[in-house]
């Protein structure tokens, strides 16, 4: 029989896939993606067999697979291409799958360790935008509200076009928290560069890649809460504070009658601490 010539020993696929602790299921689809082919098919009763000498590819395709190789990869080594070419790709890729699962995993953490009534993180890009904008030194917060209204009349004067959705925000140059003399731009993104209106300004705000944000619901009063929150979560999740934050106005007495109602969204430029 065409079996007994072959010298090395011979194992039906059942007893390989014991051996190898492999399904047979597994055994076939190696066979069908031209992985690990028996050693011998029997031509009368189809059944297939494979050799002892095919124990070590069989480990080798099992241990590739445990680390992540995927078909393609694992023929491209056996046709001679570099393994360790592979591995060091398989782990770069590993590494910033990693990175990136523990930011998410520590986020979720921040999350969970919040009280309902607390603030709740996001960490996001902020895209570039061209703005109208007015910077002054006003001597409280409530000057806010006089400042706003002036800004949209040299507004409609320039003929602006606001940009959609709407993007009001303010941005506070100081390094500290102050309570007066404080040093605040307002800007409102808008469709186009025009010429300079007065105070009104237009200019393009380049794009941040990392912030964090949070929503604040109330008066601005109360803000200062919402800025703790953030500044705790950058410290405790390796951030560092890189450049001035933004309050980016979604609701308030413009279109609500409640104080209580206003939506205020924090953002602050960050990167991770070296």
């Amino acid at each position: 029989m065409e079996c007994q010539q072959i010298e090395e020993r011979l194992y039906r696929i059942g007893m390989f896939s014991k051996m190898n602790q492999v399904t047979i299921k597994a055994l076939r689809y190696y066979d069908e993606v031209g992985l690990l082919q028996p050693r011998f098919i029997d031509p009368d009763n189809g059944y297939r067999y494979y050799s002892s000498s095919q124990l070590d590819p069989l480990h080798r395709l099992l241990a590739l697979r445990r680390i992540g190789y995927s078909i393609e990869e694992i023929k491209r080594v056996q046709e001679g291409e570099s393994e360790q070419r592979i591995l060091q790709k398989k782990k770069q890729q590993l590494l910033r799958e990693i990175a990136e699962r523990t930011t998410m995993l520590a986020q979720i953490e921040g999350y969970l360790q919040q009280e309902a009534e607390s603030y709740h993180m996001v960490i996001k890009q902020l895209p570039k935008v061209i703005v109208a904008s007015i910077r002054r030194v006003i001597p409280s917060y409530d000057t806010l509200f006089s400042m706003m209204p002036e800004m949209g009349a040299l507004m409609e004067k320039a003929d602006c076009v606001c940009s959609l959705p709407e993007y009001c925000f303010s941005i506070y140059h100081d390094n500290e928290y102050k309570e007066t003399n404080i040093d605040i731009e307002a800007c409102e993104a808008v469709t186009e560069l025009k010429p300079d209106l007065g105070e009104l300004k237009f200019k393009e705000i380049p794009e941040v890649s990392t912030a964090i944000c949070t929503m604040h619901k109330g008066p601005y009063s109360s803000l200062p809460k919402a800025y703790g929150a953030a500044i705790k979560f950058a410290e405790d999740n390796g951030y560092e504070l890189i450049d001035s934050a933004r309050e980016n106005y979604i609701d308030g007495i413009w279109n609500k009658d409640s104080e209580a109602e206003w939506l205020t969204e924090i953002q602050i430029p960050v990167k991770k601490s070296e």
